[in-house]
């Protein structure tokens, strides 16, 4: 089963790991990212997060999918993201995957933190103490400047 949340709400680590717990599996993977307070030598007081919750949440589950494939021993996976302003040291994502035996799980859940920034419609603005907000282009995501991938020149 597939959990799936964008929400304004503190995310318990907890709550979302036994959303994907099951009997039969030995292993869950969590993986937290947290708000950590600073950037480049600022100072960062929070980060705000928005999104496009409708296309966000279609592409977490083209996520899950490509996981079950990818792994067919995957149980159970949650992906919960935070909203709005969330504070240094409290949780800004957390994935939990469930499996019989611990690298399925552990292998699945670095993949769906990894493709969720690539993917995943969020975007973040950090506020700092003493310099301006910015918003900040995950580096990872497909329509990055930054991105590395090659894009084919029209003729």
């Amino acid at each position: 089963m597939d959990h799936l949340k964008l929400t304004m709400d503190a995310l318990s680590v907890d709550t979302i790991s036994d959303l994907v717990f099951d009997p039969s599996c030995g292993a869950v993977s969590i993986f937290v990212g947290i708000t950590r307070d600073n950037f480049e030598d600022k100072k960062v007081v929070h980060l705000e997060y928005e999104a496009y919750e409708a296309m966000a949440l279609k592409a977490m589950k083209a996520i899950c999918e490509e996981i079950r494939r990818e792994w067919s021993a995957v149980h159970g996976i949650a992906m919960y993201h935070r909203l709005g302003k969330v504070p240094c040291r409290e949780a800004s994502v957390v994935i939990a995957v469930s499996s019989p035996h611990r690298r399925d799980s552990l292998e699945a859940v670095s993949a769906c933190i990894d493709r969720l920034k690539a993917r995943v419609p969020i975007w973040k603005r950090e506020v700092y103490a003493d310099t301006p907000p910015v918003w900040k282009e995950n580096r990872e995501c497909a329509w990055s400047t930054h991105h590395s991938q090659i894009v084919p020149q029209a003729q």
